[in-house]
């Protein structure tokens, strides 16, 4: 029978013991496969979410980390070897979730909900402190730029493909259009405004923002 191995702490223990000069507790080995705890799991990632809005990458550390979750540091550790794999783990997780395919019928109307959905998510408090850190961290770390930048390929270009494609299929725009340049259009000048100039988006901006944008796919 498996048994469970998010006993908070446990592992904490024995290493302070250790420092004390006690023997260290003995464990007993478990009858089964250890048993990597959902809920464990899920507080530890959210733990990470707050951590990361905090205090940024550069301070983040797996021990604050399982403070917040309520377990101990080696629960995190039986799950991500270093907070550089705990971060890219949920970065991936993020880009495999995605955003809605809007299934407006019209590029405008689909061009203006994917903005609404994408500006909300951007101004939510924790992801506008940990995107703009994760950048700057990209710049320093290659593993961070290549999942970030795996990221916005299959989230955000994923869901842009998608409308860009219904749109060529109603025939709003012509098929056979640099497909690059128009991934570049629908999710480049939102992304600017929210997450490196960060300022804040007026009244009707992401419908005003989807009209010039289907205008410039159609001109391409």
């Amino acid at each position: 029978m498996a048994t469970s191995e998010d006993t908070p702490d446990d592992g904490d223990r024995g290493e302070a013991a250790a420092a004390k000069g006690q023997a260290k507790p003995k464990r007993r080995a478990p009858a089964g496969a250890a048993v990597l705890r959902e809920d464990v799991t899920e507080a530890i990632r959210e733990a990470v979410f707050e951590e990361l809005a905090a205090v940024g990458y550069g301070r983040l550390s797996i021990e604050a980390i399982a403070r917040r979750a309520g377990v101990g540091k080696t629960a995190v550790y039986r799950r991500w070897r270093s907070k550089l794999h705990l971060v890219l783990d949920l970065v991936s997780a993020l880009a495999v979730q995605g955003l809605p395919a809007p299934d407006t019928g019209s590029l405008d109307g689909d061009l203006r909900l994917l903005y609404e959905v994408t500006s909300r998510a951007l101004r939510h408090p924790v992801a506008s402190q940990i995107v703009p850190d994760l950048l700057a961290e990209a710049a320093r770390n290659p593993e961070i730029q290549e999942a970030l930048q795996r990221a916005l390929r299959e989230g955000q270009y994923g869901v842009a493909s998608g409308v860009l494609r219904a749109a060529v299929e109603r025939g709003e725009v012509r098929a056979g259009l640099d497909e690059d340049m128009a991934l570049d259009l629908i999710s480049g000048p939102l992304y600017w405004r929210v997450v490196v100039v960060r300022s804040k988006l007026p009244k009707g901006y992401a419908g005003r923002l989807a009209g010039a944008t289907a205008g410039a796919l159609r001109a391409l």
